[in-house]
Formats: C-alpha cells, structure tokens, sequence
C-alpha cells in the first residue's frame, strides 16, 4: 500500500468546503484519515462555542401596555473616549440576566425613546445610552417609515454627547438591519457627532437590528439591510427625476409640433384658373 505522511497532505490547505465535500474517509490513506476526522472535530467544537455565544445574546424588548413596541439587538456594543480602552457594554445589554434598566423607555404613535441605564461601569457613573426614533408617513412613497433620529449618551450625571443618525431608516412593516452602525468613519460613520466634544467619543454597534411601532408576536419583521433600503430621500429623487424627465418628452414634443404647424403656414397659395 502507498504510504503518504500528513505533512504531504496537508501542504496545500484544506478549505472548510473542500473539507466537507469529502465523503468517504475510507478512501484516503490512512494517515490523511485521521489528520482530517482531527480537523472535522476542532471544526464542530469552535461551531459548538460559537452557537452557544450567539445563543447567550438575547433581543432586548420594551413593553407597552404589556405588548412589545421596541425590539433591539445587536451582537457587540461599545463605547469608546478617544484613544483610551473601548468599553463593551454587550453583556450588560443582551445577556439573559438583563442587566440594563429599560424602564424609563417610551412609546408613542409617533415617537419612542428606547433609554438603556447602565449604572456605574468602569470610570463611568450612572452610564445610560438613549435613542430617540420616529414614525412617519410619506406620501411620496405611500407607506409609513421608521427612522432612529439620535443616539445619546449620557454620564457622569450631567454629560452627554449626542451622534446624529443619518440614513437609518425601514418601512414601518419591516425592521432595520445593518453590519455595523457607528460613529467610526471606517464603519460608513452613519451616527454623526453633533459637537466638537461627541468627536472625542465613539460608539459602535455591530450587526444592529432594531425595530419599532408596528411589533407582531413579539419578533423581528423581515429586515431591511442597510445596503439595499430605499431611504425616503432616495424615494423622492427618483420620483422627481421621473416628473422632470416627463415635462421634458413633453416640452420636446410641443417644440417638434410647432415647427410642423410653422412649417404649413409657410406654403404658398396656389390658384387654379377656373
């Protein structure tokens, strides 16, 4: 029988898709055999740890008379003063112990205001992180469309910086998703300080979804990611491109039938003798 060491085998590395698409071990020799049901189990340990992390993140929901109004989520959350140590606030928020206090959080049909208190942690005292979110209706569009307005931070019980939020948008049937929502200019920078002071700080969410006002069973409706959303804006634009161009074909096909109407006017009478 031939005799491959699993130095040779594994010179040219084994993507996890090549890996899995092996079958039949039995077919190998026996030292590649055993190299690979090696590397098939650290592979089912790190896949095993990584679902029992993202099991232990839980969605973080505000009630209104006993119904959901707000559901948030996301899978790291952090806070950072210029170059000092980033402080993650993910356990506090999402663990299943629910650590943060939402009880100051508020719904109405237009507004919400979702405020998460984290009491004393690390150098900051009484932390809390507020977002204020509106509901409207666009008549361009036709639908109703949530939108998150404001992220604030609040510490030291009387500092605050506030990052403006810009094109955080969903219609109001769907949730909204995004990669990464921060005020990092390398994450797209869709929260913008709104002071010299909020530029010293920095906020990032990672794989954000939220959703607001229209909540049924208490789960996330279908997003709307954050690369493919038709912001209102965006709505708009094209709408009155399309009205302008029509004006255009229009005022093209007006100029094109005058000269035609010019044109017969200028032909001369002719006589016939009778």
């Amino acid at each position: 029988s031939r005799n491959y060491s699993s130095k040779k085998v594994f010179d040219k590395k084994f993507t996890q898709n090549q890996f899995l698409s092996i079958k039949n071990f039995e077919t190998l020799p026996e030292t590649a055999g055993l190299c690979l049901e090696d590397f098939r189990l650290k592979h089912v340990r790190v896949e095993k740890l990584y679902n029992k992390f993202t099991h232990s993140i839980s969605m973080l929901q505000v009630l209104s008379n006993g119904e959901p109004c707000i559901l948030f989520q996301a899978r790291k959350l952090s806070l950072r003063f210029e170059k000092q140590r980033p402080v993650d606030l993910t356990e506090l928020t999402f663990s299943p112990q629910k650590l943060v206090d939402t009880r100051e959080s508020l719904c109405q049909q237009d507004r919400a205001t979702l405020v998460m208190r984290f009491g004393d942690v690390e150098d900051l005292r009484g932390l809390s992180i507020r977002f204020q979110l509106s509901n409207t209706f666009y008549e361009s569009s036709g639908q109703w469309w949530f939108s998150v307005d404001q992220v604030s931070v609040s510490y030291n019980t009387s500092e605050e910086v506030v990052f403006n939020a810009t094109d955080v948008y969903a219609p109001a049937a769907s949730s909204y998703r995004c990669l990464h929502v921060s005020s990092l200019q390398r994450y797209s920078g869709l929260l913008l300080p709104s002071t010299e002071h909020a530029q010293r700080w920095a906020i990032t969410f990672i794989d954000f979804q939220i959703q607001a006002f229209n909540i049924s069973g208490g789960r996330f409706s279908p997003a709307s990611d954050c690369t493919t959303v038709l912001t209102p804006a965006i709505l708009m634009g094209l709408i009155t491109s399309l009205i302008l161009l029509l004006v255009l074909a229009y005022a093209l096909h007006m100029v094109v039938h005058l000269k035609h109407i010019e044109h017969d006017d200028q032909k001369p009478d002719i006589y016939f003798p009778q």
